[in-house]
């Protein structure tokens, strides 16, 4: 049921014992489930800080309609078109808040790429204010929320994340560290709803990892 494919790299790690192979691939289930609570946390909270910022800087609840119009900016609005074309093909009206509920990840973290860097990280490093005034440059940000929309994407394409699990770890904190830069309440919060770090102790016994 679940391929020959996608469960080979386990059984070939443990040639001789099936059951440590299945063991590591219900553990890599569970690690992705834990990662839900801070990896969707981090992804609405950065839309909505994001979102908050290029309003401000537009004027307008709709400031995608300026991509068309700008240059340096024209690439983004495939995003949106194609955020329009799925609302529509629902029969939905088109909103700016559904919108901005319908783009993805990839769009969000892509504003942060070096090529809008002149146009728009003036603007949208407000939505960092708790992040160190001596570490706030683009880069500082842009190379955190692509790695976590590269572990998300591998989560919700139902791919293997559990083989360095310090690595694992090191992601999450970074996280909760980048949550902590845009509101800095909410990574207690985060702590306070999920179970990641009970995850990783279990994760850690169950494969006799240290």
């Amino acid at each position: 049921m679940f391929s020959t494919k996608r469960m080979e790299r386990y059984f070939s790690l443990y040639p001789n014992d099936d059951a440590k192979a299945i063991c590591h691939y219900e553990c890599n289930l569970m690690l992705a489930e834990s990662l839900y609570v801070s990896l969707s946390v981090f992804e609405v909270t950065l839309r909505n800080a994001l979102c908050r910022e290029l309003e401000t800087l537009t004027g307008r609840e709709d400031w995608y309609a300026m991509f068309a119009n700008t240059p340096g900016l024209r690439s983004l609005n495939k995003y949106i078109t194609e955020a329009g074309r799925h609302i529509t093909s629902r029969r939905e009206q088109i909103t700016p808040s559904k919108i901005v509920a319908e783009l993805t990840l990839g769009f969000w973290v892509s504003l942060l790429n070096s090529e809008y860097e002149l146009i728009l990280w003036k603007a949208l490093r407000r939505a960092f204010p708790y992040m160190p005034h001596h570490e706030r440059k683009r880069k500082n940000v842009s190379t955190p929320l692509n790695t976590f929309r590269r572990l998300r994407n591998r989560i919700f394409h139902n791919e293997s994340i559990c083989w360095n699990l310090d690595r694992v770890e090191a992601i999450h904190e970074e996280i909760m560290l980048v949550i902590g830069w845009m509101n800095k309440d909410l990574p207690e919060w985060v702590e306070e709803q999920e179970r990641f770090h009970d995850v990783c102790a279990e994760i850690r016994k169950r494969m006799g990892w240290k």
